[in-house]
């Protein structure tokens, strides 16, 4: 089957992001026309204006719609698409220009009907962005999964960097009206309809995330949030692994109870995983700033997420 791709990008208000991946789409070293679908999602602030400065370089198309959501943006956008085989970014990400070429290389090889690819820092990112890509991607952070973890089974694509073919999106009928968690289960509701999914390492993106703590920690709250509801959805998909950032926080702050009476074991336990976080975040990132802040930013991805993930547990239970 011959590829041909068609990029959905939902945006909302936030034009100077739209400017930045058109441009690093019109980089792209891919031979073949693409088209981008531009789904503006009930915006106040239109990127309209942008888009016009990119019609004539891009095969692009773009439409206006009332608020409904991301996920019903995308799947607004795959209905209007014309190629057999959708991309989806988020407006907040910029694309590499190897990025096509690997994906249809990657798919002639062994096609999918659906992959998901890892996320990176760009150099013009903020520290505070580095950090949290750093705390989202590591290995010791999070397994991996979202980085560069070759050895992923059953890969569960995210939204950010999400393909699937038109014949998968029509079985399915896309994303569901979930606000949280909705990339997860169009994923368990691919593969209950024998659609294979793979993880493309080197189609990775630049994606932003983020930008301040307290953005950070509700992303996170609402991830833990929405795993409970995933897991009593598909109960074959829970693991005992969803449980750890709250028994990490437990035991944190245990440990910190413990060190106020005067027992240093288990604080010490801590100290040393957050200095091999220090270590390893400066390794990767080369400033020290950053590293510090990766800390930081590791403790708040694991109380957003801890506390989310209670917090839809107790849901369920006053339901």
């Amino acid at each position: 089957m011959e590829l041909q791709f068609s990029i959905i990008i939902p945006v909302y208000n936030r034009p100077q992001e739209i400017d930045e991946l058109l441009a690093s789409l019109t980089r792209q070293t891919y031979a073949k026309n693409f088209e981008v679908i531009i789904v503006e999602d009930g915006s106040t602030e239109k990127s309209d204006k942008i888009i016009l400065k990119y019609k004539k370089i891009l095969n692009i198309n773009y439409f206006f719609k009332n608020n409904s959501g991301a996920g019903a943006s995308r799947n607004f956008g795959m209905q209007k698409a014309i190629g057999n085989y959708f991309i989806i970014f988020d407006s907040d990400c910029i694309i590499p220009p190897h990025y096509l070429k690997e994906v249809a290389d990657t798919l002639d090889k062994n096609y999918t009907d659906a992959y998901g690819g890892a996320d990176a820092a760009h150099h013009s990112f903020t520290i505070i962005q580095k950090a949290i890509n750093y705390s989202m991607t590591s290995f010791i952070t999070t397994g991996g999964i979202r980085g560069s973890k070759k050895s992923v089974d059953k890969f569960q694509p995210r939204s950010f960097n999400f393909g699937i073919s038109k014949k998968a999106f029509d079985k399915t009928k896309g994303f569901s009206d979930m606000k949280i968690g909705e990339d997860i289960d169009l994923t368990f509701r691919l593969w209950q309809n024998n659609f294979k999914t793979q993880f493309i390492e080197k189609a990775f993106v630049y994606h932003k995330r983020r930008t301040t703590f307290q953005q950070f920690f509700k992303q996170t709250f609402a991830f833990g949030k929405a795993r409970p509801f995933l897991n009593k959805k598909y109960p074959k998909t829970a693991k005992i692994t969803y449980w750890f950032p709250t028994v990490f926080i437990v035991l944190f702050l245990f440990s910190i109870i413990s060190f106020l009476l005067g027992i240093k074991l288990f604080l010490g336990l801590f100290s040393a995983y957050f200095f091999l976080i220090l270590v390893d975040s400066f390794i990767k990132n080369k400033k020290i700033s950053v590293a510090v802040l990766s800390i930081f930013t590791t403790l708040i991805q694991f109380t957003g997420y801890g506390l989310g993930f209670v917090k839809g547990l107790c849901s369920f239970k006053t339901n």
